[in-house]
């Protein structure tokens, strides 16, 4: 590369401005918006969702409204082994999960993964664990229940 490519430019040209004379070099007649047709007219800006006149994709659809329409997108709550150190519950439910906010109350299962460490002894009832969860959780002398 050469040294002159390198050096920071001191000027700035200023952009052409159109549609102001056959003599300004950019002007005159169409100004670059081609021959006729929307985009052609003065103001006119066409919509994202505009698919040349066609029903649009949003309208097609039917209507998801509400918070309701999330429920469906994550069904199992993810508990880590960590979050079950921070809860004062020794024996451990879905209820449970819920009342300390560990969980979303919208959640219908939950399931166990070995991530963090757990220190005291628990029992989880009808929650199911990962392997390595599990092994954890009898290690420190708590049970899986199912």
């Amino acid at each position: 590369m050469s040294l002159i490519a390198q050096l920071t430019k001191l000027t700035t040209k200023a952009q052409k401005r159109v549609g102001r004379g056959y003599g300004t070099g950019k002007g005159g007649h169409t100004s670059g918006r081609g021959t006729k047709g929307y985009k052609s007219r003065v103001g006119s800006k066409v919509p994202l969702w505009f698919e040349g006149g066609q029903l649009p994709l949003v309208k097609r659809l039917p209507m998801n409204r509400g918070k309701s329409r999330f429920n469906v997108l994550v069904p199992c709550a993810e508990v880590t082994l960590a979050a079950l150190e921070k809860m004062t519950a020794d024996v451990i439910s879905l209820e449970t999960l819920k009342l300390e906010k560990i969980i979303d109350k919208r959640y219908a299962k939950a399931k166990v993964i070995g991530n963090g460490t757990l220190n005291r002894k628990v029992t989880l009832q009808g929650i199911p664990a990962s392997k390595s969860a599990q092994s954890a959780i009898e290690k420190v002398g708590g049970s899986v229940v199912a």
